[in-house]
């Protein structure tokens, strides 16, 4: 089963009481969560010698049940502890492992590390010796492991409460967590999988982007009931022109480039129109309306955006169009809008300006900026985030490093207008959007320019089909 729910430390307690709530024995869960992780480990390293780590918890009980499955695989395995179980299920969890446990500060080195210490739920870091020593064992290691979380992150925000080594592989126990999509976090791990164990989250309100379910245009499709893109274009008409090429290819069946200057190449296929012929923005067949890249900050652009929106076409927002809102515009959103700010922009638009706490991490962030502006917001980073007014969001955890370079924000532009021209559905489009861009940028392969990656969205389209 793919899992994509992210859950707090507190949701992921709740999830587990639901399930021993039902009858089914918390050791038997741990059991359960334990077995599974091994069975990654073993794929990952064979035969090779493993030493586990046990803290005095469940962590730690999982820990000795790792131990113990990986023993009946024939494995080499040798337990160190901290500190005695202090829960029943993890002093069952060693009673059942029933071999040696070494203490921590005097066990050598292995070849493979498992720091089954603490997880999740950590308040305060490890002392600098046992993180010294934890840090030691596993540079030692030739392959190692992190179960729920390394040992000194913050489960929730990502922090770290004292120095944390790098792992080869994080293993998540039943869902995502908050840090498994955060930085500093999930900058200490190669590699991380969730492993299923049974725990339900039917209410989980936020998640990790995953490839979308996409359809081919029904029998009988033309270009428009595919979906009918105007993009407005500014002071720097090129950017408008990429993004009018991206939305061209990522699913629309007809793209307008309106107020662009002539000298603008685009592919035949995208009309160009003047913005002096009023009836091409009142058109009532345009299903997305994108507005921004591009656009300029002069006067005359905030005049072409005023133009553009008081049709109430569902619309993007990118870009010069974000800044001049930032003026007291965010009234005039038509009712299914999208807002794609980068950090700056949205420090900009939301705290600047309209005062919002835009204290803690870019998911609650983001989720107060949708509720305050009553529309999607897709806030761009090296963790870009989701959110929509109802309180859902999804994050995208792990772009190409490449996309950052000039242009490519146009480019998800676009991907979000056609999107949105497609499915009605503003929070959809978004997610669709943000994961096709990330897509077609692993596609593109290194070192493209913006250009090149409009090229390869109908390859990343191809896969959700």
């Amino acid at each position: 089963m793919m899992i994509d729910a992210i859950l707090t430390a507190e949701e992921m307690r709740a999830a587990e009481q639901a399930v021993f709530a039902s009858g089914i024995p918390e050791y038997d869960v741990m059991v359960r969560a334990g077995r599974a992780a091994a069975e990654v480990i073993w794929r990952a390293g064979g035969h090779r010698d493993v030493l586990v780590l046990c803290g005095p918890g469940n962590n730690g009980g999982d820990g000795y049940v790792i131990a113990r499955a990986l023993k009946e695989h024939g494995v080499n395995v040798r337990v160190a502890a901290m500190a005695d179980p202090v829960t029943e299920s993890a002093k069952q969890a060693k009673a059942d492992w029933g071999g040696e446990v070494e203490d921590i500060e005097n066990a050598a080195p292995s070849e493979q590390l498992v720091d089954a210490l603490f997880g999740t739920g950590l308040a305060r870091g490890l002392d600098d010796r046992l993180a010294q020593c934890l840090s030691e064992m596993v540079d030692a290691a030739g392959r190692s492991y992190a179960i729920d979380l390394p040992s000194g992150i913050a489960s929730d925000d990502g922090d770290l409460l004292s120095p944390v080594p790098h792992y080869d592989i994080c293993i998540s126990l039943g869902s995502w967590k908050r840090a498994h999509m955060l930085r500093p976090a999930n900058q200490h791990w190669d590699r991380m999988v969730c492993c299923d164990i049974g725990i339900q989250t039917p209410d989980a309100q936020l998640h990790r982007i995953g490839k979308p379910q996409m359809s081919a245009p029904v029998d009988g499709a033309h270009k428009y009931t595919r979906g009918l893109v105007a993009v407005v274009a500014g002071e720097m008409a090129g950017a408008s022109a990429l993004s009018a090429e991206a939305a061209a290819r990522s699913g629309a069946g007809y793209v307008k480039l309106l107020g662009a200057q002539a000298i603008v190449d685009t592919s035949h296929a995208i009309v160009r129109g003047s913005l002096k012929d009023e009836a091409l923005l009142a058109d009532d067949r345009i299903d997305a309306l994108l507005v921004g890249p591009g656009l300029g900050r002069s006067e005359e652009s905030a005049e072409r955006l005023g133009q553009a929106l008081m049709h109430s076409h569902p619309a993007v927002l990118d870009a010069d169009a974000l800044w001049h809102l930032s003026d007291g515009g965010l009234g005039a959103l038509p009712e299914q809008s999208i807002l794609t700010p980068h950090a700056g922009e949205f420090a900009q638009l939301f705290a600047n300006v309209r005062g919002l706490d835009i204290a803690g991490t870019v998911i609650e962030q983001a989720l107060s900026a949708a509720r305050s502006c009553g529309a999607v917001v897709v806030l761009k980073g090296p963790t870009s985030v989701v959110a929509a007014p109802d309180g859902r969001a999804c994050v995208a955890d792990r772009a190409s490093t490449w996309l950052s370079t000039a242009g490519t924000g146009d480019v998800l532009a676009g991907v979000c207008a056609a999107r949105l021209a497609v499915t009605g559905d503003p929070y959809r489009a978004a997610c669709e959007a943000v994961w096709l861009h990330s897509e077609a940028a692993l596609i593109t392969g290194p070192s493209f320019i913006a250009d090149d990656l409009v090229g390869y969205i109908p390859a990343a389209l191809t896969r959700c089909l």
